[in-house]
């Protein structure tokens, strides 16, 4: 099959893959920093005794996971301007990515911090320390170990489902095999040049992970 392949294309084709490949990685990271941070709230919310605050972010969490990624990218391009907000497509697209994969992150961070034994932190209430001391300075210190391959993954995920935005016009690395395929009749170098592109990317995000587990592993053994 790469015998078959035009290769003379596909070089003349770099510049627009490279576009895209920044492209990706940029939405990645806007992306995966708006799940972080949807994530911690979420989690932060979903951990409190109050229903009040409890039940949103359970709701959330089930809405997310319980709906595909492509239907929550349609909802907000075509439902945000229906309310009067227009935002340029990769606008939508980073927050689709954000919201979708925020939930995931939410349940990764509240299970790193649920497995922090419990007498731990009744030790800390007994001593006097407040709630947020205590996630301070005893809980999120063990927590955040365990927690940073599952997000590893995570953004693994996140990048590959980046993938869905070149439905909505948004150049990235799947766009650009897209075009590719369209305006020279080459599906298959299109296709081959695209999966390439994110290989790079995941062998980078999995190298990471690698990296973390051997220096976590010595900690670990303490």
């Amino acid at each position: 099959m790469l015998s078959a392949l035009n290769f003379r294309v596909i070089v003349e084709t770099l510049p627009s893959f490279w576009t895209g490949f920044v492209s990706t990685l940029s939405i990645s990271l806007a992306a995966f920093a708006g799940a972080l941070v949807i994530g911690i709230v979420a989690c932060a919310m979903s951990l409190q005794q109050s229903r009040f605050l409890r039940a949103p972010a359970v709701a959330y969490v089930d809405a997310i996971r319980a709906t595909p990624l492509l239907a929550q990218l349609y909802f907000l391009y075509f439902g945000l301007p229906g309310l009067g907000l227009t935002m340029p497509e990769i606008l939508v697209g980073i927050i689709a990515l954000s919201l979708n994969s925020g939930a995931y992150v939410s349940e990764i961070i509240r299970s790193g911090i649920i497995s922090i034994p419990a007498g731990q932190t009744e030790a800390s209430t007994s001593s006097g320390m407040s709630y947020w001391q205590q996630m301070r300075l005893i809980v999120l210190p063990q927590a955040v170990r365990p927690m940073v391959s599952p997000l590893i993954g995570q953004a693994i995920v996140l990048v590959k489902d980046s993938s869905l935005l070149s439905l909505i016009s948004v150049l990235e690395l799947t766009r650009a095999g897209q075009t590719l395929a369209n305006d020279r009749f080459m599906p298959v170098e299109g296709l081959v040049t695209t999966a390439a592109c994110y290989l790079i990317i995941y062998f980078g995000l999995k190298l990471m992970a690698a990296a973390w587990n051997r220096m976590y592993r010595p900690l670990a053994t303490h």
